[in-house]
C-alpha cells in the first residue's frame, strides 16, 4: 500500500448490516477498489441486489480462511461475528502476505495490546501505520468520548445507561431483534459484565459500569453517562472540558446543553455530545452522547482507520457535512 493510488479491499462478512455499509462507503471511496466481498450466504449472487450503489457484476463469493488469505486485496476488513475472526487472521499471519491490513470490526482483538485500538479521537497516533487495527465498540465509542474530557475530576465509577436500535444485535433472530418483542418495549440486557462495559474500561483506565438496552427503532445509540464528582465543578466547565478535547474533531458534533437526540444521528457518520449538567450540591455530573451504530459504531471507523493506516486522508470516502 502507498500513500497514493488505490488500495484493494476485501470485505468478509458482508451480509451483515455493517458489511453493507462496509460496502457502500468503499465503493464511494477515491483510493479504494473493492476485490471481494464474502458472504457463505450469498454466495453467488449479485451485490447490488443487496446493496444500494454497488456496482454491476460485483459478485458476492465465500472465501474460506485460505482464500481470503491468497486474494489479492491490500487490505481486509473482517466484519464477523464476535470469535470468528481469529482464524482469519492466523491464516492471513501465515501466508505469504502477513503485513497486509487487517481491520477487526469484531470484539476479537479489542483486548490485545499488539494491535491498534481504532478509536482515532483518542488514538490516532497510534493507528498511523498500523498492520493490525480493533475496531472499537459502537457503544464503547460512545461512552469513552462522553467519559474522557471528565477522567481527571471522577471521584467515583462513572454509569452508563444505553439504548440501542435493534440493528446493533444483527441479522440471525434473537429477542433483541425480534419486532413482537420489542413493539411499545425497552428490553434490558447483560446488565453486569457487558462485553463493552470490559472494554470502555479497559481504554479509560479506570472501572465503568454499563448498562444495554435495546428498543424497537431500527438504528442508533443513546447513552446517558452519569459521572460521581471528586470535585466540584460548574456546567460552564464542562462546556470548556468538551470542547477543548473534540471541539476541532469533524467526527463529534456538540450540541451543548440540548440534549443530542437518537433520531438525528440516523445515518450520519458522528458522534453528537451534549445535554451536560453539573449538579447543583456537586456530587455528580451528566451527558449524553448518540452514535449510529452501523458508522460511526462500525463502518465509518473501520475507514477512518484504513485511511490512517494507508497514509489518506482520515475523512477520505466519508460524507460528514
Amino acid at each position: 500500500m502507498t500513500r497514493r493510488g488505490r488500495t484493494s479491499i476485501g470485505i468478509v462478512g458482508a451480509r451483515g448490516y455493517v458489511g453493507g455499509e462496509l460496502i457502500r462507503l468503499a465503493v464511494g471511496h477515491p483510493h479504494l477498489e473493492i476485490a471481494f466481498v464474502s458472504s457463505r450466504a450469498l454466495e453467488g449472487e449479485e451485490v447490488a441486489g443487496h446493496v444500494e450503489g454497488a456496482p454491476p457484476g460485483l459478485r458476492f463469493t465465500n472465501f474460506d480462511e485460505q482464500g481470503v488469505a491468497e486474494s489479492g486485496a491490500e487490505a481486509i476488513i473482517l466484519a464477523l461475528p464476535n470469535g470468528k475472526a481469529h482464524t482469519f487472521v492466523a491464516a492471513i499471519d501465515a501466508g505469504d502476505r502477513p503485513q497486509r491490513l487487517i481491520v477487526d470490526v469484531s470484539a476479537d482483538h479489542r483486548f490485545d495490546d499488539s494491535w491498534a485500538y481504532g478509536l482515532p479521537e483518542r488514538f490516532r497516533d497510534r493507528i498511523r501505520g498500523a498492520r493490525r487495527i480493533a475496531n472499537p465498540g459502537c457503544y464503547a465509542t460512545a461512552a469513552q468520548l462522553a467519559i474522557a474530557p471528565m477522567l481527571d475530576v471522577l471521584g467515583g465509577v462513572p454509569a452508563a445507561f444505553g439504548v440501542s436500535g435493534y440493528s446493533g444485535a444483527g441479522t440471525t433472530p434473537s429477542d433483541k431483534n425480534d419486532p413482537d418483542l420489542l413493539h411499545d418495549n425497552l428490553l434490558p440486557y447483560s446488565l453486569t459484565g457487558h462485553l463493552h462495559e470490559r472494554e470502555v474500561s479497559r481504554h479509560v483506565g479506570r472501572p465503568v459500569h454499563f448498562l444495554p438496552h435495546v428498543a424497537p427503532f431500527f438504528r442508533g445509540i443513546t447513552v446517558t453517562v452519569n459521572l460521581p464528582l471528586g470535585r466540584r465543578i460548574t456546567t460552564e466547565e464542562m462546556v470548556r472540558r468538551y470542547e477543548s478535547a473534540w471541539g476541532r474533531e469533524p467526527l463529534i458534533r456538540l450540541t451543548g446543553e440540548k440534549p443530542p437526540l437518537v433520531r438525528d444521528i440516523a445515518g450520519r457518520h458522528h458522534v453528537s455530545i451534549g445535554g451536560w449538567s453539573a449538579a447543583d450540591d456537586g456530587s455528580r455530573a451528566a451527558v449524553v452522547a448518540t452514535i449510529d451504530n452501523l458508522l460511526k459504531g462500525a463502518a465509518t471507523q473501520a475507514v477512518q482507520n484504513v485511511n490512517l493506516a494507508c497514509g489518506y486522508d482520515e475523512l477520505a470516502g466519508i460524507d460528514h457535512e
